[in-house]
């Protein structure tokens, strides 16, 4: 059996499965090679896309990482409270509990910084907040997308696209009281979050790329009129190399890449270097090429295909069945390979993505290079749950 495999399931061999398991090696190199993809740009670590608290802490004292992007209010809330200084909130919230502990608190305050995309985002922050509420950290959500006529290639994130429409509402935030304008992000997902699967898509990420190069400088040029701007993020695991050459960038994000997951197979800039997986148990064989495996029904989010289901790793050569695919409480796997394995062995397959395998496990499993194991939680197994 090769490395790491070998490594991975006999350091895992006495835990009760399903498990989750990192591979510590692949996760350190994953995050050398982000901060070498990012050529001295800090990179501020998505932590939807993590979901370990032990990992994120670990990943921001390494050289080259700086911040989190965090993916809830109540998160957010927490991360501060536990020693992070500096949070970027990836999403407009409508948290009223979030809201009231972040006015709450100076130190709160300071660290976390809230996303608007819109003037009703500042009317209902000022609802949640209060009358007279202490001065709020926000950033503006630019929408990055493709528009080619009626074609909208991207996410369907912010309503602000033009230069106009961004300075509008810097100046809307910075004529009212009780906020203050920190930045401005832009997620070019039809970028980052593309798999080069075709050469359309690659045409289209590179006229995506060309376009925002221009506008981005624009827009932050127009928003700067009304704010004194500390951060201008961009970027994502997929985009690090074009996006952070664009000298109006001060910061990128990642946060995938550290785990590798299956979604990021197929990029042109990176060769993927899995670090994250799960073990499963085979308790059936319903036939001489089929072992059935216990569990195993994480499917990804997103849309519904056969991109979003988890891949077998080892062995080598099993695939999911197309009419069962990952189950609930049973995962059929088929091929050659499938013909020796017996009950009790152990399947490892990887998430299509990387932080959500994470709300399915209390704990994860670090291997690292000598075969020692650490086991740290999840949020879940902190008993956070951030929807």
């Amino acid at each position: 059996m090769p490395e790491p495999f070998d490594r991975l399931l006999s350091a895992t061999a006495e835990l009760g499965a399903p498990v989750a398991i990192v591979d510590e090696p692949a996760l350190w190199a994953n995050a050398d090679d982000l901060v070498r993809r990012a050529d001295g740009v800090p990179i501020r670590v998505a932590s939807k896309s993590v979901r370990v608290r032990s990992v994120i802490e670990r990943t921001l004292a390494r050289d080259g990482f700086s911040g989190v992007m965090s993916y809830s209010l109540d998160e957010s809330v927490w991360l501060a409270d536990l020693g992070v200084d500096d949070i970027l909130l990836a999403y407009p919230t409508a948290s009223a509990s979030g809201v009231r502990a972040l006015v709450t608190d100076e130190r709160r305050l300071a660290a976390i910084t809230l996303m608007v995309d819109s003037p009703e985002s500042l009317d209902l922050l000022d609802h949640l907040a209060g009358p007279d509420h202490p001065r709020i950290g926000v950033c503006l959500d630019v929408d990055a997308s493709l528009k080619l006529g009626p074609v909208h290639l991207g996410v369907r994130r912010s309503p602000v696209h033009s230069t106009d429409e961004a300075a509008q509402l810097a100046r809307a935030v910075a004529e009212r009281p009780g906020f203050e304008l920190r930045g401005v992000m832009f997620y070019d997902a039809q970028i980052a979050g593309m798999p080069d699967s075709s050469p359309a898509v690659r045409l289209v990420k590179k006229r995506s790329a060309a376009e925002l190069l221009d506008r981005r400088s624009k827009v932050v040029a127009a928003v700067r009129e009304h704010a004194d701007l500390r951060i201008v993020n961009a970027g994502g695991t997929g985009s690090l190399e074009v996006t952070g050459a664009d000298p109006v960038i001060t910061e990128l994000t990642a946060g995938s890449g550290l785990f590798s997951p299956g979604l990021f197979d197929d990029y042109d800039a990176f060769e993927s270097s899995p670090a994250a997986y799960f073990a499963l148990d085979v308790v059936r064989r319903p036939t001489d090429d089929v072992a059935t495996l216990f569990s195993g029904g994480y499917i990804a989010s997103g849309p519904a295909q056969k991109s979003r289901l988890p891949k077998p790793a080892w062995p080598e050569g099993l695939s999911l069945l197309g009419t069962e695919g990952a189950g609930e409480v049973q995962t059929p796997v088929k091929g050659r390979a499938a013909r020796d394995l017996r009950l009790g062995d152990r399947v490892l397959l990887r998430h299509a993505k990387a932080g959500e395998l994470c709300e399915r496990f209390d704990t994860v499993t670090i291997v690292a290079a000598d075969g020692s194991v650490e086991i740290v939680p999840t949020y879940r197994g902190e008993g956070k749950n951030f929807g």
